[in-house]
């Protein structure tokens, strides 16, 4: 049986979410509460949409 995690899409989603929280290590500290932790979030959600929507199926 077939999963989301076989998914290039979910893949890809998934070390673009990597990158990013690389990235954002690196914003000023002040930032940490602010532009980083949603910039983090909002990355995050992308593989977690996928993945309920393949569950949904």
């Amino acid at each position: 049986m077939s999963t989301f995690r076989n998914l290039v899409i979910w893949q890809k989603s998934i070390s673009l979410t990597t990158k990013i929280y690389h990235s954002t290590r690196n914003f000023p500290k002040e930032e940490i509460f602010g532009l980083s932790s949603q910039i983090r979030r909002a990355t995050v959600s992308i593989p977690s949409n996928i993945a309920v929507r393949i569950w949904q199926r």
